[in-house]
C-alpha cells in the first residue's frame, strides 16, 4: 500500500481509525483492504517520528486492536451524536 494510491480522505480516515482504541485492525482491513502491517507502514510515513512512536507504544499489545484477542462481546462503539452530523 502506498499513500499515493489512496486519497487524502482515505489516508486521514485510516489514521483516525488506527488511533481509536476500540477500532480493531480487522475493521480497517474490511473497510479499506489493508492489513495491520500496511497500516503500520502508512502511519510511519504519514506521522511525525514522535507521533508514530506514541501510537506504536499505545497499540502494542492492546487487546482491543485485534478482534480475536477481545475478551468481551460488545458491538461496535457508536457515539450518541454520530447520526446527527
Amino acid at each position: 500500500m502506498t499513500p499515493s494510491k489512496l486519497s487524502q480522505q482515505d489516508i486521514s480516515r485510516i489514521i483516525e481509525m488506527a488511533w481509536e482504541d476500540r477500532t480493531p485492525f480487522e475493521a480497517i482491513f474490511s473497510e479499506f483492504g489493508h492489513t495491520e502491517s500496511d497500516v503500520i507502514k502508512l502511519m510511519r510515513s504519514s506521522l511525525k517520528r514522535s507521533s508514530f512512536r506514541l501510537w506504536r507504544n499505545r497499540v502494542s499489545g492492546r487487546k482491543t486492536k485485534h478482534a480475536s484477542m477481545r475478551g468481551f462481546s460488545v458491538g461496535r462503539f457508536r457515539c450518541p451524536t454520530q447520526n446527527s452530523r
